[in-house]
């Protein structure tokens, strides 16, 4: 098994991929299904072949290195030149490509990445981070709050609008457009960006805080540039984008195409479920999370351990961790080492599901070095979006306080409301 070196020490020059396999019937070990993995994901193929030299197979053949036949877990070591090191796409095509149509597999799932320093060393990785996003927003000893305005689609570009307004002055920071709203025959891109920074510049001039507007821009790429450039014509700093739909190439490119514009990228994980959901099969969210920071995004919606969406204590905290450390240690199940050298942290959102009512556990979950933002939570008040926003920021203010919600609600009418509505439903 040319595939198989058990003994192989791994070097700062290789890429690791780490898996969970489940092989087939047909399979004889999980050696043999690593040994496939390796060969199909690199130089080899299904039969021998004149054209495959001792110098090539010398040179560029992987190492299935590490085996854990309890929990059916492998690690593979390539050497860097198998892959176009500022080409994603091509990473993942090797790594993730072919290797899930295998009939010697019936499951795989890509756990983690290690990048080495050749590869690491091309990407830029976030322009703003964590720091510039504090910077940014003047935000720093609490978490950043936000709204998505529902519905989802529907309202014009004067109700969103106004929507937004009610969300920022009840006291978010942040308003963004939902996933699936991009521009629509109700309700056009270029006006909602028109109508909703103007009211942004009316409620920062009466609040005095800054308030944060989302535009999606997610379409194909050349529409995504122009749309990138009208939100920072007309005064907007961030823009968010649909990561899976729109495709890694994509985000590299309109990573490039932003790094001199001074404006946020923010994340959303639309279809990532169709990847990370199934225990055994396709990839971690924590994979996916670390192909963000190292292409460049700003933030990115990692989970909210409580809520409404799929997703464990540990898978979100560990994917949290993936993203806003500078070094990660390994621990041999589910993540693997990885120093970022350079590239800056991207900061965690949680969105899903959320009311005031989960502040305590998000805080006390997942801390206050994130984004959390509400939906139905902020415009499900009983008085309204703007009673829902400050109904958020009430209970963001009791736990930082450390005042029980119950107990703050007593003289903040909007939190007692939002008590009232939610508080028999299992958080």
């Amino acid at each position: 098994m040319d595939y198989i070196d058990l003994e192989y020490e791994p070097n700062e020059k290789d890429l690791i991929a780490m898996y969970y396999v489940e092989k087939d019937i047909s399979c004889e070990s999980i050696e043999r299904a690593c040994h496939e993995i390796a060969k199909e994901s690199s130089i080899g193929t299904w039969t021998d072949i004149r054209t495959m030299s001792e110098e090539i197979s010398e040179r560029l053949r992987p190492s299935g290195f590490y085996i854990d036949k309890e929990n059916n877990i492998v690690k593979i070591a390539y050497t860097h030149e198998l892959f176009e090191a500022d080409n994603m796409s091509q990473i993942l095509s090797a790594i993730a490509g072919n290797i899930y149509g295998m009939k010697v597999l019936n499951n795989l799932r890509l756990l983690d990445i290690t990048f080495p320093r050749e590869i690491v060393n091309v990407y830029k990785g976030p322009h703003f981070g964590i720091e510039g996003i504090r910077k940014l927003t003047g935000v720093r000893e609490r978490p950043l709050l936000g709204t998505i305005v529902k519905p989802k689609v529907g309202l014009n570009e004067i109700q969103h609008a106004k929507v937004c307004g009610e969300a920022w002055e009840g006291g978010l920071d942040i308003v963004k457009d939902d996933e699936n709203l991009t521009s629509m025959v109700f309700n056009k891109f270029e006006k909602r960006v028109e109508e909703t920074l103007k009211i942004r510049d009316k409620v920062e001039n009466e609040t005095g805080e800054k308030k944060i507007y989302m535009a999606n821009i997610t379409a194909p790429m050349s529409t995504m540039r122009q749309r990138a450039d009208y939100v920072i014509d007309h005064g907007g700093e961030y823009i968010m984008l649909d990561i899976l739909t729109v495709g890694f190439s994509a985000l590299q490119e309109i990573r490039e195409y932003l790094d001199d514009k001074n404006v946020v990228v923010h994340a959303h994980r639309a279809m990532h479920a169709a990847l990370t959901r199934n225990e055994k099969h396709g990839m971690t969210m924590l994979a996916l999370a670390k192909l963000m920071r190292l292409i460049g995004m700003d933030q990115l919606h990692t989970g909210t351990v409580v809520g409404k969406m799929e997703g464990g204590k540990r898978e979100v905290l560990e994917t949290n961790e993936v993203i806003t450390e500078s070094t990660i240690s390994g621990n041999n199940i589910t993540m693997l080492n990885q120093n970022w050298h350079h590239i800056k942290p991207t900061l965690p959102v949680a969105s899903g599901g959320l009311s005031p009512l989960h502040v305590p556990d998000l805080i006390n979950i997942l801390g206050k070095n994130m984004v959390y933002q509400f939906g139905g939570g902020c415009h499900g008040h009983p008085k309204g979006t703007k009673a829902g926003a400050a109904a958020i920021r009430q209970a963001v203010d009791a736990v930082l306080d450390n005042i029980t919600l119950e107990d703050y609600a007593k003289n903040h009418p909007e939190l007692n409301k939002a008590i009232e509505k939610w508080g028999s439903i299992s958080i």
